[in-house]
């Protein structure tokens, strides 16, 4: 393994740093015109048991939120986040945060300017801020991911993928995280991992 100066961590935003479905959920409920009470927290990938399933659905929610809501600049942080990435960059491994906010067309400068805005105002630490679908195309060493597609496509390229944990990739295996602690040991229980 890389000494701890020269490993890059590629870190997602939505899920795993920023709680996408917490706040996501809220803005639901107003574009949906229901009780906040009547979406589940407990979701799958696209969101159909809030009844987001028709064709453009999610991206007409999704564009609402963004303009008219500030998605990316208002989601409430990941419990230990801030500390663990901090920590991770003091030790000397380079974050690389890695996030597709830029699969709608046309709000890009919106989506691009929230999302530096919540980086600095909750002093998440890195070097690098990436858009990208293929994440995989990044050149880190390992990710930390909740997207199940994602994780997949990352680990069937080879790469050590950590998954975050949450509703939406129970069935993914291990190695996986439920919190920024868990991240942080297999980060470090990786470094001493003997590499081939």
């Amino acid at each position: 393994m890389k000494s701890p100066r020269e490993t890059v961590i590629g870190v997602d935003l939505d899920g795993v740093c920023a709680d996408f479905y917490h706040r996501m959920r809220r803005i639901a409920s107003e574009w949906l015109e229901r009780p906040l009470d009547e979406l589940p927290e407990e979701v799958s990938y696209g969101l159909d048991e809030w009844g987001i399933s028709g064709p453009g659905q999610y991206e007409s929610l999704h564009r609402f939120a963004v303009t008219q809501r500030e998605l990316f600049r208002t989601m409430p942080m990941v419990p230990g986040a801030r500390r663990y990435l901090r920590l991770l960059s003091d030790e000397g491994y380079r974050i690389r945060i890695i996030t597709h906010r830029l699969f709608i067309h046309y709000f890009h400068a919106s989506a691009v300017q929230q999302t530096v805005e919540w980086l600095d105002s909750h002093g998440i630490p890195y070097w690098d801020l990436c858009f990208m679908k293929v994440k995989s195309q990044v050149g880190a060493d390992i990710y930390i991911e909740d997207s199940p597609d994602n994780i997949l496509q990352l680990r069937e390229s080879g790469l050590y993928t950590i998954c975050f944990s949450n509703s939406t990739n129970r069935h993914i295996s291990a190695p996986k995280a439920s919190s920024w602690e868990e991240a942080y040991r297999l980060v470090k229980e990786r470094e001493k991992e003997p590499q081939g």
